[in-house]
């Protein structure tokens, strides 16, 4: 019904500012009824983080910046989701228009610049929900004007330990002036040591240890993702997220005026810059640190060569716009397809089978 739902009123979709139909997507899952999604095959089923996930299908934070349709989103099907991101004090993010459609490319172009209602708000909805099914985790960031952003790490994770599965500490958006200069190893060095000694005092409160994740970007050189990695393994995070939006523009786009407009570009032209540095990343990582790969994720083939190239749970928004939410089942039917034909057991199986070719691609 959904599936049918979005086909129905996709036109006007279209036909509206982006950023107003992403709002008002928001507004209809909000007020979906609350309802269970069909159980998933077993051969879905995963773990990472300590975590076992259903179905390794989620929905990557930007969405649902705020929280506000927490359920909705899980009746979806997706096996886990990411709210935010979210920033310590309430911040307008920049000004409009600040979000576009490419359709002829697949993709979209967003500088929202993490509009947020703040992590008290945040808390407060996480909270009410304790207790509930389903896999949340929050991103979370730094405010535009902050003069100790590490700090602002640390305030959220405090904040909001314990009330939700996992934590993204995200160090990689284009769309805030110098974050991504967090991705170097001895500012994120100082930033994770502080991200989790909030976490750790969190823990000793008597809440249980929540799990650290960092997100990248996709346009980090080889010698950067090694820092990247040496200081995520040194200091004990859980896991990596590859990776965030781009701030390149491939010469191919075919909306050459909107591909001028300043962003993070997502969809379907992410997906090979994205997908190479996820396997150069799993490579890397050994198996000590379970990936999520995101990035252009639009059909089944595309999610499975995510796994084959070291994902252990996959993540995905920008085509939903295009595609809207019948592409969740779409996937994992196609994953299930793919493993009976390759004769494996489960996704474990799958896992970065191919990472060196794809790295050297």
């Amino acid at each position: 019904m959904m599936s049918l739902g979005f086909r129905l009123v996709a036109p006007l979709f279209a036909a509206l500012d982006a950023e107003r139909a992403h709002r008002l997507a928001i507004a209809a899952l909000r007020m979906l009824p609350p309802a269970a999604p069909s159980p998933d095959e077993a051969r879905l089923a995963t773990s990472a983080f300590g975590l076992a996930f259903a179905n390794p299908v989620g929905l990557a934070a930007g969405f649902d910046k705020d929280g506000e349709a927490i359920a909705g989103c899980l009746r979806l099907g997706f096996g886990f989701i990411e709210i935010g991101g979210v920033t310590p004090l309430p911040q307008p993010g920049n000004p409009r228009p600040r979000l576009f459609r490419l359709p002829a490319d697949a993709a979209v172009i967003n500088r929202y610049g993490l509009n947020s209602a703040g992590v008290a708000a945040m808390a407060r909805r996480l909270a009410a929900r304790r207790g509930s099914a389903g896999l949340v985790g929050v991103n979370v960031g730094a405010n535009k004007i902050s003069a100790d952003r590490a700090g602002d790490y640390a305030t959220c994770i405090a904040a909001l330990a314990g009330l939700c599965a996992f934590i993204t500490i995200n160090v990689s958006s284009p769309n805030t002036p110098g974050l991504r200069a967090l991705q170097g190893r001895a500012a994120l060095d100082d930033l994770v040591a502080r991200a989790i000694e909030a976490r750790e005092r969190v823990v000793a409160a008597g809440s249980a240890r929540t799990p650290l994740l960092v997100k990248i970007a996709p346009d980090l050189s080889l010698a950067e993702l090694d820092d990247v990695v040496a200081v995520a393994l040194a200091r004990g995070i859980d896991g990596l997220v590859v990776s965030n939006t781009t701030a390149s523009r491939p010469e191919w786009l075919k909306e050459t005026a909107l591909a001028r407009q300043q962003g993070g570009l997502s969809g379907r032209p992410l997906f090979a810059l994205s997908t190479r540095l996820l396997a150069e990343t799993y490579l890397r990582v050994e198996r000590k640190l379970a990936l999520i790969g995101v990035g252009g994720i639009d059909c089944p083939e595309a999610a499975w060569t995510k796994i084959k190239a070291g994902a252990t749970l996959l993540q995905l928004y920008s085509a939903l716009v295009f595609k809207g939410p019948a592409l969740i089942g779409k996937i994992k039917r196609g994953l299930v397809s793919r493993l009976a034909r390759d004769g494996m057991a489960g996704l474990a199986d799958a896992v970065g089978r191919e990472a060196s070719e794809i790295a050297r691609a």
